[in-house]
């Protein structure tokens, strides 16, 4: 088979492997592929696949998996699938539990970002990532479990720019993945932050902001909730044109988002 005709049929065959909820035999095809025909065809294969069926794939391998596709997606085609990726979340899921919706998030970003130590690769997947409304979202959502460390780090921001090397005084694992975002897009950067803090105009807003360390304090200024994120981020997931089915082992997962 040329690769020509070897592509379409590999992107066919991985497309309904991953709608029948079968990952892991998605995954040896692209082993197999890489194997035969080398890294560079899974890339381009992971470049075809439509938005909604990357973000299913990509999805049941967050944390600690290993995936080819984590590995070598293309950044414009990961950034398109954030687009689809609140559809794997039920608005039960959202309501009952942000915080560990918004965690799964984390993880599945924090992922594909740091899949490689290839700095360059990670600054072009996030700033293909934070160019859209929605990337901003997902950005927003995982800043907003960690408010007041964004905060500090905003303030460092506004006197450092892009060349911010501090990782705040915050021990929480969204803060390095806040400053790779900061240094891959500052335009990314200041749309997330204005997506979590909608009343602020202008960054140096931020920089005299202050958060109070008793929770049942009422924020001085709006400030969206992880809950409220995640429904917006919801409301963001395109319709495809054509049917799709749902994976098979996730049917009471969002609400006819591919249809």
């Amino acid at each position: 088979m040329t690769e020509k005709t070897y592509l379409p049929a590999l992107s066919k065959q991985v497309t309904e492997l991953v709608l029948a909820g079968s990952l892991g035999h998605a995954e040896q095809a692209f082993s197999e592929a890489a194997e035969t025909h080398g890294d560079l065809v899974v890339s381009e294969v992971l470049g075809t696949l439509p938005p909604q069926v990357t973000a299913l794939h990509l999805s049941g391998f967050d944390g600690g998996k290993t995936s080819l596709a984590t590995l070598l997606v293309p950044p414009k085609a990961w950034a398109d699938s954030l687009a689809f990726i609140a559809a794997t979340w039920s608005e039960e899921m959202i309501e009952d539990d942000p915080e560990r919706v918004a965690e799964s998030l984390f993880a599945h970003i924090h992922g594909v970002v740091f899949s490689t130590d290839d700095e360059e690769r990670r600054h072009a997947l996030l700033a293909e990532a934070s160019a859209t409304d929605y990337g901003a979202t997902a950005f927003a959502i995982l800043f907003s479990m960690a408010p007041k460390d964004i905060l500090e780090l905003a303030g460092e921001v506004i006197s450092k720019g892009s060349y911010i090397t501090a990782h705040s005084s915050s021990d929480s694992d969204i803060i390095p993945l806040a400053v790779e975002l900061v240094k891959a897009n500052e335009d990314g950067w200041d749309r997330a932050l204005f997506e979590l803090f909608p009343d602020f105009r202008h960054s140096a807003d931020l920089a005299d902001a202050e958060f109070s360390d008793d929770p049942d304090d009422e924020p001085q200024f709006l400030q969206r909730s992880t809950r409220e994120l995640l429904y917006r981020l919801r409301k963001q997931v395109p319709s495809a044109r054509s049917t799709v089915p749902k994976r098979g082992s996730r049917k009471s997962l969002g609400t006819d988002i591919f249809s």
